[in-house]
């Protein structure tokens, strides 16, 4: 589609069709980041999160990114086609690309050199990683296996104590209302220091992958339930309309799938600050965290065990960091099976833990940077010069006229 609607932009302009594609390649990415509920994985910009260009997402975000990649690519090319009779058309359009790179790669790395005053108090937060294979997670003879063994890491007495533990998504082998014996004993472990888990509830017939906060007792004192829901995976799309029909896998109506939440919630942990939760999926759509009032920190408790040990887990952690440089805001990644990680407001890690292995580890919470650009505006801004670009790209195109000469190779 985005190739399509480049030679549209462009009919007869070979140099301009170049840098046509690279607009509309960056406007598709846009388009499938919302539409249908989104799918913003692997976008072209996520070539950059490893490197100091990624930087710039604290003004641009993802799609600013992917723009500057497509249009470095593009820009050889459209000056090459713009100058055929001469080989200036490459070296100009490559230095130009690597000019604009360079600059912001020599940003980002000034960025990455200022040292951040740390919190004062230190705040240290326990990130605990049980490794439960998604084939075990759920039987019988291994759930408490696992239930035990993340007690355990959280009853390890350390100087200084964690203020907060955190433990990832449906990490409590029951349901919420079922819970009450267990989450005494979590309690317990924890020394009454809350504990942020995941559990999945019941209310009135409909099931929600849910986030609580335990008290000094055990009882939940903060809740989240997640609203941004995997489709086919969390539920069936239409999924109540399609029961009347007898097609009741996933329908959320029939207990067979979940109910979204109501949306994002700030969750206000007294001295430990405010913190914005994000249930797996959710921390890969960056319009999901600017639904609320700014947050001190994030946190993400996820079951990436489902992605296996090939490549999703590490992609899914790499969009996790790319969230904290967008809003300039450290995470807490809580991970099943990994990666577990302290990820600091320029999206490096500060401490995690490796894919498969089970543990924990004790982290001060890094210090949160001021509000982006991007945090305030989101994608609006990338948006409106898609729609300039694409504009003067028409513009360019109506004023030259179509060659329509045969062409030797």
């Amino acid at each position: 589609l985005a190739g399509l609607a480049g030679w549209l932009l462009a009919p007869g302009a070979p140099a301009l069709r170049a840098l046509a594609l690279a607009v509309t390649l960056a406007a598709a990415e846009l388009v499938r980041s919302y539409a249908l509920t989104g799918l913003p994985w692997a976008l072209i910009g996520h070539i950059w999160i490893d490197t100091p260009v990624v930087q710039l997402a604290s003004w641009v975000g993802p799609v600013g990114l992917t723009l500057l990649s497509t249009m470095a690519a593009a820009a050889p090319v459209a000056l090459a086609v713009a100058w055929p009779a001469r080989q200036s058309g490459w070296v100009f359009g490559v230095g130009a690309a690597g000019l604009v790179l360079g600059l912001a790669a020599l940003w980002g790395r000034g960025q990455l050199g200022i040292t951040d005053t740390p919190r004062d108090p230190p705040l240290v937060v326990r990130i605990v990683q049980p490794n439960a294979p998604q084939d075990e997670k759920w039987r019988e003879d291994r759930a408490l296996v696992f239930l035990d063994r993340q007690l355990a890491f959280t009853r390890v007495q350390a100087d200084p104590a964690p203020a907060v533990t955190v433990w990832p998504e449906t990490a409590v082998p029951y349901l919420l209302d079922q819970s009450a014996p267990v989450l005494a004993m979590i309690a317990a472990a924890a020394q009454g220091k809350p504990v942020i888990l995941g559990v999945n509830r019941d209310e009135g017939g409909r099931y929600f992958n849910s986030l609580i906060v335990t008290g000094p007792d055990g009882a939940p004192v903060a809740r989240y339930d997640k609203h941004h829901l995997v489709p086919f995976g969390e539920y069936l799309p239409l999924g109540d309309l399609l029961s009347n029909f007898g097609l009741t896998g996933f329908a959320a109506r029939d207990g067979n799938g979940f109910s979204p939440g109501p949306g994002p919630a700030l969750l206000d942990l007294g001295p430990l600050g405010k913190v914005l939760p994000l249930i797996c999926y959710e921390a890969v759509f960056p319009q999901d965290l600017r639904g609320t009032a700014r947050p001190d920190w994030l946190v993400q408790i996820t079951n990436d065990a489902w992605f296996g040990g090939l490549s999703g887990p590490y992609q899914h952690l790499a969009q996790a960091r790319l969230r904290a440089v967008e809003q300039g805001l450290p995470m807490v990644r809580s991970a099943n099976t990994g990666i577990s990680a302290m990820i600091d407001a320029r999206g490096r890690l500060v401490g995690s833990l490796p894919l498969g292995r089970a543990g924990y580890i004790d982290v001060a919470l890094p210090p949160a940077l001021g509000e982006t650009v991007y945090a305030r505006f989101g994608d609006r801004p990338v948006a409106l010069l898609l729609a300039i670009l694409c504009l003067g790209l028409v513009l360019l195109a109506a004023r030259k006229p179509v060659d329509r000469s045969p062409r030797h190779h």
